[in-house]
């Protein structure tokens, strides 16, 4: 198990590309088994029992699980009842829990990086490379996923793994290498190294953290949701009863395993999905029947959960990225009503936004496509904070980033919360969710159960309420459901706050 560290941008990225045969290094060499090979294409490096899973996922959206599984491989166990067996197989043997028959657009990010890790094994890999497997994982998850990589290391495999986490490269990994653009810088043994000294490593500084110190939450309510729900086709409640309230310079943190109804929470109040009833209100105007650009023009900030398919436009230059969700907006538009695009205003901000936010490109020119995932994080955040919201919906905002821009978002984030900001923050990091909000709410099954402390809550207690258990910090996890269920179905009922 070998750990590669290194910040955004650093080559990571780069290097696991052309191991796997998508880029052709300029000079070096690569062995695989004691043997020099030469790489031109990922079909070469699966043949040599490499396998790759992609921080960016490599999926057909509208294929099924087993048809993106078998494509490209269809002679391994066919397309039919063999490969849906081997499928089986591996996905009980590993705990994938995957669905054959499921169309991959309707899955969650967690779902898609499974069925990822399935398509390496289902073609034999002997070498995994991993990029940021556990960046949408509980605890819970997160070890029962190393506990398979143990597994798989028993059995002679061997594991490239890639992460921004460092407490967990130091508890997995065997040994340690650290780049710093584009160079090998050092290697560590996990026994030997500690945190802070690989942070130090790898950017020059110490190993952030997201606690915050002071409360800044005033009596002031931004957004107000009452009785949210949303149906899926057939009826089905996938968000039921969803009352919450968010106070001008509050963190509110929603914990939840991908799957739980945060992705339709988070579409319905930027306005891409239609709540069947309920209501949302921003600060004293009820939103619900506003189209989703209304909402941003009354100031509604949105740092999507998946970058790639809801944040940017990959083959677009960078100042144009800058632009999207702010068309009407200055310094992107120009006239009373913003009826004219200016794109000077737009390309002079967007090197603002490079600067002040440390996003490392050659210039505004190039497509976003061609920055690392943490630089493209950076540059969405920064556009959102760029128009100074009243409300931020924030989903996994430093997901695949380094610690270095773990920390500067952060502290935007705490800044602005400063200034009156109220924040909605979904995070799969835990730690994160826990230092940087000032409220937490637990999502099981489409239904806010649980109320938490994140005075006194550990990420384990959190991640356990999360799967349905309740625990010690948690305010009437069961007594909650209960008083959710009884209001859902008695009319007459007291409003949810009083009954809690």
């Amino acid at each position: 198990m070998h750990a590669l560290v290194g910040e955004n941008g650093a080559g990571k990225s780069t290097l696991m590309k052309i191991l796997y045969g998508m880029q052709k290094p300029d000079e070096g060499t690569i062995a695989v088994d004691a043997e020099q090979v030469a790489f031109s294409s990922p079909a070469d490096a699966i043949a040599r029992g490499i396998g790759m899973v992609h921080q960016h996922f490599m999926l057909a959206d509208n294929l099924t699980v087993l048809e993106n599984v078998v494509l490209g491989s269809e002679k391994l166990h066919g397309i039919g009842g063999g490969a849906r067996r081997k499928i089986k197989e591996i996905s009980d043997r590993y705990g994938l829990s995957v669905r054959p028959d499921a169309l991959v657009e309707d899955l969650g990010v967690a779902d898609r990086q499974r069925v990822e890790i399935l398509k390496v094994l289902y073609r034999g890999a002997r070498t995994l490379i991993l990029d940021e497997p556990t960046a949408v994982l509980v605890p819970q998850e997160v070890d029962a996923l190393f506990e398979n990589l143990r597994e798989l290391k028993a059995e002679g495999l061997a594991v490239i793994f890639i992460s921004h986490k460092l407490g967990e490269v130091l508890s997995v990994a065997d040994e340690i290498t650290v780049i710093r653009r584009g160079t090998t810088v050092g290697t560590a043994v996990p026994a030997d190294t500690t945190p802070r000294q690989l942070a130090e490593l790898m950017v020059g500084s110490e190993l952030p953290t997201p606690e915050t110190s002071e409360s800044t939450v005033t009596d002031r309510p931004v957004l107000q949701v009452d009785r949210l729900r949303l149906e899926a086709e057939g009826g089905r409640a996938v968000l039921d009863d969803i009352t919450f309230t968010i106070h001008a310079g509050e963190v509110l943190g929603l914990a939840g395993v991908e799957g739980n109804g945060q992705t339709e929470l988070i579409e319905a109040l930027i306005g891409l999905q239609s709540a069947d009833s309920g209501a949302i209100v921003l600060e004293g105007d009820e939103i619900t029947p506003w189209p989703t650009r209304k909402r941003r023009e009354h100031g509604v900030g949105y740092i999507p959960e998946d970058r790639h398919r809801h944040g940017l436009l990959l083959e677009a230059p960078l100042w144009e990225n800058r632009i999207l969700g702010h068309v009407t907006e200055k310094p992107n538009s120009k006239g009373k009503r913003g009826f004219w695009l200016d794109p000077k205003g737009a390309q002079e901000d967007t090197r603002r936004i490079v600067e002040a936010y440390d996003v490392r490109t050659p210039g505004i020119d190039v497509t976003a496509a061609s920055l690392s995932g943490g630089n493209q994080q950076k540059l969405i955040v920064g556009r959102e904070m760029t128009h100074k919201p009243r409300f931020l919906i924030a989903a996994h905002p430093t997901r695949g980033v380094d610690v270095g821009a773990q920390a500067q978002i952060w502290d935007q984030i705490r800044e602005a919360r400063r200034e009156g900001l109220a924040v909605l923050l979904i995070s799969a990091d835990l730690d994160e969710l826990i230092g940087l909000s000032d409220t937490l709410r637990v999502i099981y099954n489409g239904r806010l159960v649980a109320d938490a402390d994140p005075a006194t809550i550990t990420p384990e207690e959190l991640g356990s309420a999360m799967t349905g258990a309740a625990t010690g910090h948690l305010e009437h996890v069961e007594e909650l459901a209960e008083s959710t269920a009884t209001e859902a179905s008695a009319a007459d009922t007291a409003p949810e706050d009083e009954a809690r």
